[in-house]
């Protein structure tokens, strides 16, 4: 469920925006509070209320007082655009740097990419 890598509060908030983005969770809808993510989870609350927190912070959730936290608007896209440029920072980047190092051209890169991954990918 949760590894050593890495504190679990990040990565219970990133599981929770992958379940934004997959549209687990929509705009607008409520998700689980801190104590329900603490029970389910069988983690510390205050580790869940961390979660939450960064993820408000970020913009993806917010609270309404006494109710709850929801999905906020646009958060899917936000998280969709935060991910796309991580994927360019880390593969995309190295990747061009790497063909041209290899004197690959464009159409060659390309077609590697369509060859390996498939016309759909």
């Amino acid at each position: 469920m949760f590894d050593d890598t890495r504190p679990i509060f990040l990565q219970l908030a990133e599981r929770i925006a992958d379940e934004v983005l997959r549209g687990i969770y929509a705009e607008g809808e409520q998700v689980p509070s801190t104590n329900e993510l603490a029970l389910h989870l069988r983690i510390n609350p205050a580790t869940a209320g961390k979660a939450l927190a960064l993820l408000v912070e970020q913009g993806v959730l917010f609270k309404k007082r006494g109710i709850g936290m929801f999905v906020a608007p646009g958060a899917r896209a936000q998280i969709a655009l935060d991910r796309q440029r991580v994927f360019t920072e880390r593969f995309v980047e190295p990747l061009l740097a790497e063909a041209r190092s290899l004197g690959l051209t464009t159409e060659e890169l390309i077609a590697l990419i369509t060859t390996q991954g498939g016309a759909d990918a």
